[in-house]
């Protein structure tokens, strides 16, 4: 599951799905679920967010035509791209609605215990970093306030 969400990939192999993909686009007709499916999958893995956000639209675009195992897969790298994208809440929605189809789906489990403790992180973060800027402002308020009376 980490490597899931923290593997990267190579760039050869990001670039050999693209042109695989390229040429099935080129060929006028639909492009094969599988290869779509690949590409987005190694640009969901990308550590660029365009190619991430780009890996999730086209795993979007499969959803209403994979059967219902797909559909599963879809959802659950949904839920990564957007766990990787920092979108914890659709991430979360995504991952909730795999886990309402599949409760005891282990994978679906440790990815919402994931995102979850990176929401209550950010969330630490966050007020952390509110704390310390206002800190920051009322020192330098002081400061002119000292200067001001000398």
């Amino acid at each position: 599951m980490e490597s899931e969400l923290d593997d990267v990939v190579a760039v050869e192999d990001l670039m050999a799905l693209e042109r695989r993909y390229a040429a099935a686009r080129r060929g006028g007709g639909p492009v094969p679920p599988q290869v779509q499916f690949e590409y987005a999958w190694a640009l969901v893995r990308s550590r660029y967010g365009g190619d991430v956000a780009r890996g999730a639209a086209l795993l979007e675009e499969l959803m209403p035509t994979g059967t219902k195992e797909e559909q599963r897969d879809y959802v659950y790298y949904l839920a990564v791209a957007n766990y990787r994208l920092k979108e914890y809440e659709r991430a979360l929605q995504y991952v909730e609605g795999l886990l309402r189809a599949e409760p005891h789906n282990a994978q679906g489990l440790r990815l919402r215990r994931r995102i979850r403790d990176s929401m209550r992180k950010d969330g630490l973060l966050g007020m952390a970093l509110v704390g310390g800027l206002a800190l920051g402002v009322a020192g330098l308020l002081g400061l002119a306030i000292a200067k001001a009376k000398s």
